[in-house]
């Protein structure tokens, strides 16, 4: 990151990378995660691995994998190192709980058939070979940009926020 560019040209960046990424992975789990990696030299294989079947919990329709993969993002910024860090858990999980309430209020749910309900206007069951053929018909791969790249918008925020406040100390 060049030290004059602006939050905005980040966030931006940010944005575009997950919704690539999803796009060309098929993973909104694996794609939002990998951008907020990239972006905050979080890299790490395993948790990249760990994100594979996250896209609605096993494609399941429960949580939407962008949600996810934002989470295990702020995690990585937020979390704790050690078991005894209580206060790191909470910043974890109120910068988790932000997430999920601004991604709800946008898609009316945090769950992979909600979201898909309402961007599609129906849902599909993901392990149906037909369902997934109706599914790509949809063209979910570009449509299914949108909740990758609100997830990592707003746990970009998130992650800059705190960057923020610890470079004014």
């Amino acid at each position: 990151m060049q030290h004059d560019e602006s939050r905005e040209a980040r966030l931006n960046r940010l944005e575009q990378k997950a919704g690539d990424y999803e796009e060309l992975y098929a993973s909104c789990a694996q794609g939002t995660l990998l951008a907020l990696q990239e972006e905050f030299q979080m890299e790490d294989v395993l948790a990249f691995k760990a994100a594979t079947a996250m896209p609605g919990i096993a494609l399941r329709g429960e949580t939407c994998g962008a949600l996810i993969g934002a989470i295990m993002a702020l995690g990585m910024a937020f979390g704790r190192e050690k078991p005894d860090d209580l206060k790191a858990v909470m910043r974890a999980t109120g910068a988790a709980r932000k997430l999920c309430k601004r991604f709800e209020d946008q898609f009316g749910s945090c769950s992979c058939l909600g979201v898909q309900q309402r961007i599609f206007g129906r849902s599909f069951d993901l392990v149906d070979p037909d369902e997934i053929m109706e599914f790509a018909k949809a063209d979910a791969a570009k449509k299914c940009r949108a909740p990758a790249q609100l997830a990592a918008r707003i746990a970009g925020e998130l992650i800059l926020d705190k960057q923020d406040k610890t470079l004014k100390r």
